[in-house]
């Protein structure tokens, strides 16, 4: 039978995978002079609040650090950071060096009266609230080992009792992707809450671009990189993700008015929409009767994305600024704020300070885009020329750990005009493989290119030799001098980086110009069951359609039928003119190719590659009518993704 093994195929990303790769020598002299200024530009001696609101509340960790699946693989390492230890080295931009420290303290901690977290378990922070007869869990982390392990030891060390509710803040993969391994610790039928939006919007953000945005995710998280002060030392928002089981519970209360309220097992809360800013569907969660709000993803001690460099949609800042304005007023009561990604704030003042600063710099950054925008300056002019004022660029938070302004001022004349500058010359550029040819010759050849990207190395003008050598690069990917100080370029630029992503990005680039695209072991985050298994069928069938290979279709003309009676489904898929049309429906007495009814799970695991559905076909449980040569047809024009396509190569 047909099996569509690749469509929702992915690259695990690992904590420590060990590796060894060639580096280049010492940082260079500019790159030490560069984060030697940064320790004079900043308040490290004077403003060390964050390293208290860090530990404040610490109950205990985990005996064993290492946090494994049932097969002894292991999904977390809590003492993978301990390099992470008294100054930055020279290989490390000391204000990042800062951030990677205080992501990486882990444990429980005691936030509030009945509000407790675990933290450095994963990516993000899973919140546990006291109920009147279990846990109310908010944002059951990335996978379900984590998850488990968190909630084992809050179990441990202050209450064993069950899972009365959970939350999800918004729709990221790193807030609910743990949430199927919570369910054997909860009581039947409970409340799973979520913002209006929620499913359509983490299906959006992992499904249709999924290959795409996976494998540049490689480099946004840094996949090939050791943990180490020479390679990756985190994200920005937390060490790294976690990859282990994968399954999210889909939600049964959708919250969708700001100021709506509910009272789960006796805690009531009362919820902000944000949806549109730091995710497309998202809300902040007050708790009047505690003094708290979770301000979700919204506000974090680190300066945030409008475009994440892994890709996604872009988002609204202004939207974004207006909603801390409100969240100021709405929750004023509060004197604790715990976020989804870090440590607390502790105080009504304090958290006034925090959300508004942060407010400022969402607003100072759209505004000002916008004002250079419309005077002409262009999208790269605006990034360039782009500084925060002292006052907001000083407070910590608003440093460009995991969003950069830089990228961030694009994001914004993105989301206003888009990509295009307006000058003709960038209407139809060329390819980089032939830009690259081009340039090159017009240089004078290959061994010029190199002799002028080596003088400008050596005075430490970086972005300008990965400017000449990403040229020479691509011109001629086997010219193993250009490849090499291509590479000790990016070395030296992620070493100076303050950005997480931006360092991950660099250091990447370098591993695979030295040792080219390594293939990782492949997830089953989203391959699993579990996931598919809230996934709507017109989602995967909008993925086949991405798939079409218009070259292999030619005139080629089909009409498939699939229904699924478990669900009381039905579908028309119509190819031809190299598009494939669906329809949530058979179309009457119209002529099929082939009509497949059978169970959807039967369907999906053939199309995961764990057969099935011949032995339904044969037991009766599935049936086949009209000519199967024509799933096989369609089968033949659908392209495999490539989950480790070339980026810093041709």
């Amino acid at each position: 039978m047909l099996v569509w093994k690749s469509l929702l195929s992915s690259s695990a990303i690992a904590i420590v995978l060990g590796l060894q790769p060639a580096q280049a020598e010492e940082p260079s002299a500019e790159t030490s002079a560069a984060n030697a200024a940064v320790l004079e530009s900043l308040p490290f001696e004077t403003d060390q609040q964050d390293f208290d609101w860090a530990m404040r509340g610490f109950i205990a960790t985990r005996e064993d650090p290492k946090i494994t699946d049932e097969d002894g693989r292991v999904i977390w390492d809590l003492s993978a950071t301990e390099f992470l230890s008294g100054d930055a080295p020279d290989t490390t931009n000391p204000s990042l060096w800062r951030n990677a420290r205080l992501m990486a303290v882990s444990g429980l901690f005691q936030s509030a009266k009945d509000v407790y977290q675990v933290r450095g378990f994963d990516l993000a922070n899973v919140t546990f609230v006291r109920g009147e007869t279990g846990w109310i869990v908010i944002d059951p982390l990335t996978s379900g080992e984590t998850a488990t392990a968190a909630f084992e030891l809050l179990r441990k060390e202050v209450g064993d009792a069950p899972i009365s509710a959970i939350v999800y803040t918004h729709s990221h993969g790193d807030h609910y992707g743990g949430s199927k391994a919570m369910m054997p610790y909860a009581k039947a039928d409970i409340p799973i809450i979520a913002p209006a939006g929620f499913v359509e919007e983490a299906i959006s953000e992992n499904i249709i671009a999924g290959p795409a945005m996976r494998r540049r995710a490689m480099y946004h998280v840094g996949d090939p990189l050791a943990l180490n002060a020479r390679e990756k030392i985190g994200t920005g928002l937390g060490v790294g993700l976690a990859v282990g089981s994968f399954g999210m519970v889909p939600p049964n209360t959708l919250v969708s008015e700001t100021g709506e309220a509910l009272t789960v097992d006796g805690v009531r809360m009362v919820f902000q929409m944000t949806s549109g800013t730091e995710a497309p569907a998202e809300f902040n969660i007050g708790f009047p009767d505690l003094g708290v709000v979770n301000i979700a993803e919204n506000a974090n001690p680190t300066h945030h994305n409008i475009l994440t460099p892994r890709g996604a949609k872009v988002r609204d800042a202004k939207t974004w600024s207006k909603s801390l304005t409100e969240a100021i007023d709405m929750f004023d009561y509060a004197d604790v704020l715990v976020v989804s990604h870090g440590w607390p704030v502790f105080g009504s003042e304090e958290i006034t300070e925090y959300l508004g600063f942060q407010r400022d710099a969402y607003a100072y950054l759209h505004d000002q885009t916008v004002r250079m925008m419309n005077q002409g300056q262009t999208l790269q002019e605006i990034a360039d020329a782009f500084k925060l004022p002292e006052a907001l660029a000083k407070k910590w938070y608003n440093r460009p750990y995991y969003g950069d302004y830089r990228f961030n001022t694009r994001a914004v004349y993105q989301f206003y005009l888009g990509w295009f500058d307006g000058n003709p010359v960038h209407l139809a550029p060329l390819p980089p493989e032939k830009a690259g040819q081009k340039y090159v010759t017009a240089m004078g050849g290959a061994e010029a290119v190199l002799a002028m990207a080596q003088t400008s190395y050596n005075a430490g003008d970086y972005q300008w030799v990965s400017e000449l050598l990403n040229k020479l690069v691509f011109a001629d990917d086997t010219n193993a001098p250009a490849k090499a100080l291509l590479a000790d370029t990016y070395e030296q630029m992620g070493w100076q980086e303050e950005n997480a992503l931006w360092r991950n990005f660099y250091l990447t680039g370098a591993y695979e110009l030295r040792n080219g695209v390594r293939a990782l072991p492949e997830s089953n985050a989203m391959r699993s069951a579990e996931t598919l298994a809230g996934i709507p069928t017109e989602a995967i069938f909008d993925v086949l359609s991405t798939q079409v290979n218009p070259e292999r279709a030619g005139d080629l003309s089909l009409r498939l039928g699939f229904v699924f009676p478990d669900r009381d489904e039905s579908f028309t898929l119509t190819l031809r003119n190299g598009v494939l049309i669906q329809q949530d429906k058979l179309l009457g007495d119209e002529t099929y190719d082939v009509q497949l009814t059978a169970n959807r799970a039967d369907f999906l695991n053939a199309m995961r590659g764990e057969g099935g559905l011949q032995q339904a076909i044969a037991s009766g449980a599935a049936s086949l009518t009209g000519n199967p040569q024509a799933l096989r047809q369609l089968a033949g024009v659908l392209d495999q993704p490539d989950p480790v396509f070339a980026i810093v190569t041709p």
